[in-house]
């Protein structure tokens, strides 16, 4: 059976695409992907002729894969579509508002999905396979199925299959950075964040079954099989909480060094940081590490937010990190239901006191089965259909709440007041002029690029790389420069202006942070 994975080019590698793709081609299947845009890309799936089209989408994004489906299925009538990731996963009732598609996914399917080409192979009846819920051929039914239990042995998996992606985005295969995970589930409860649902709402499962690490050994293999094969300088881990096992961090800090010796970054989490935690890292090639904040109130972070972390944690853990030299980032959210304006100048100053680095901030979006729906609806706000949903998390909000406008300006004007505390008394009363909003994500587009400047010469110093083309100034005006062309370039070539743009994003901390 022959499945082609049909996706936008996305500014990082697609981690679940390559697991899924490894378990295909174990079962003796054969896979292929397509990235858009592609002028010819209808073409390309008629010549290839797939049996199966797969598709991964979040809330946002899932309506415009339901009308790219309709156009394949207009010169592939017969092909069967499936589509996975987490809309349809929290909202399931896609596939009965979405005529063109044949099943979905939810969760994990290293293992369903192999059975179901196994069993379209072999002409057996493919209804009753847990994870996937179907639209009969026939009748149009929808069958439900229940959900088998998450993936105990993630080392049993295998690597992930590069190649797939590689081979259809060179751009991912040319990137210097790439991505890599450890882990799969997430103890904690956080009330914005997919973990909590997947965990209680689709597997109904416990932390013991659903948070799951991969060996040291595993890990630091696949690593040297991809330094082997491809391009690779620097090591993004994308783990929630690097730092889960400390036993698993002593032998990863150990070995890491040994036998990699990539400079490399991650996310920590503050109550389960100690001072011996930043230590380790650091002699391991740690450069960055990110924190995550999301709100300085108490009742914001730890009531409605459930952080399960106090303020001294944060600024320990804070203080930690820059004692040892290693770039420090915090992850901050803004907009979450109950919070003030005063509220939000809080976790700015938060991170002023803290004197971070690279502050990266969201606003909070509540997605459908998250706990933090149901809070918000509770609370009285008025929360988006999930068709109205914001493509992109970091522009607006999905609910309406008193200083909504304000808000989303100061979102906007966040990392520059980190940066540049003096300029504080100024905030409150510009955050007021609505007409500026555009001026202020201008601003907030050309600060997130000095910031992404100042990370790319802290990469290049850590690879030994030197001259004036690694310099913060040189590099940013390059980034601007080129990227104001190729606004003007895009109105009139569109495709070529967009692989490029996206090539100046590979590694951009703005949209490689969990907060995605």
């Amino acid at each position: 059976m022959k499945v082609l994975f049909i996706n936008d080019y996305l500014p990082q590698e697609m981690l679940g695409l390559m697991w899924l793709s490894r378990a295909i081609k174990d079962a003796g299947h054969e896979t292929k992907a397509l990235f858009l845009p592609d002028k010819d890309w209808l073409e390309k799936i008629k010549e290839y002729d797939p049996d199966v089209v797969a598709y991964s989408t979040t809330t946002g994004m899932h309506q415009y894969f339901v009308d790219i489906n309709k156009k394949v299925k207009s010169v592939l009538p017969d092909v069967f579509a499936l589509m996975g990731g987490a809309h349809p996963t929290y909202v399931p009732d896609i596939l009965e508002e979405s005529p063109g598609l044949d099943a979905i996914c939810r969760g994990e399917g290293e293992e369903a999905v192999p059975e179901l080409l196994d069993r379209m192979a072999a002409g057996e009846d493919i209804y009753d396979i847990q994870n996937l819920w179907f639209r009969h051929k026939e009748s149009g039914e929808i069958i439900v199925n229940g959900q088998r239990p998450p993936i105990a042995d993630l080392d049993a998996l295998g690597f992930p299959d590069r190649d797939v992606v590689y081979d259809a985005g060179a751009i991912y295969r040319d990137s210097d950075r790439k991505v890599f995970v450890t882990q799969r589930g997430c103890p904690m409860n956080c009330s914005f964040c997919f973990h909590h649902a997947l965990k209680k709402k689709v597997y109904s499962s416990t932390n013991a079954k659903y948070v799951r690490k991969r060996s040291v050994d595993h890990v630091i293999g696949e690593i040297k099989a991809v330094k082997e094969k491809y391009n690779l300088k620097f090591v993004h881990f994308l783990d929630d909480i690097f730092n889960l096992s400390g036993k698993w961090l002593d032998e990863f800090c150990e070995k890491y060094p040994k036998e990699v010796g990539l400079p490399f970054d991650c996310i920590l989490m503050a109550n389960m940081t100690k001072e011996r935690h930043i230590e380790q890292l650091k002699k391991a090639g740690c450069v960055y590490a990110r924190i995550a904040f999301e709100a300085a109130n108490d009742y914001v972070r730890n009531a409605v937010f459930r952080k399960n972390t106090t303020l001294q944690q944060l600024e320990d853990s804070s203080a930690w990190i820059k004692k040892y030299g290693i770039r420090l980032g915090s992850l901050n959210m803004l907009g979450g239901p109950g919070a003030t304006l005063e509220d939000e100048f809080d976790t700015i100053k938060l991170n002023i006191r803290c004197k971070v680095d690279h502050p990266l901030v969201s606003i909070m979006q509540p997605y459908p089965m998250f706990d933090i729906e149901d809070m918000t609806k509770e609370m009285g706000y008025a929360v988006a259909a999930y068709d109205d949903f914001p493509v992109k998390f970091n522009r607006t909000s999905a609910i309406e709440f008193d200083n909504k406008r304000e808000i989303e300006n100061l979102h906007k004007l966040f990392p520059i007041l980190v940066r540049y505390p003096w300029l504080m008394p100024l905030a409150k009363p510009a955050i007021r002029f609505h007409a500026f909003s555009k001026l202020y994500l201008v601003l907030y587009m050309l600060y997130s690029e000095w910031m992404v400047s100042e990370q790319a010469k802290l990469y290049a110093k850590a690879q030994g790389l030197r001259g004036p083309r690694y310099w913060t100034g040189v590099d940013f005006v390059l980034r601007v420069s080129i990227k104001g062309f190729l606004r003007v370039y895009e109105t009139l070539f569109g495709k070529i202006a967009r692989r490029m743009a996206l090539r100046l994003q590979m590694g951009d901390e703005r949209v490689m942070a969990h907060m995605d």
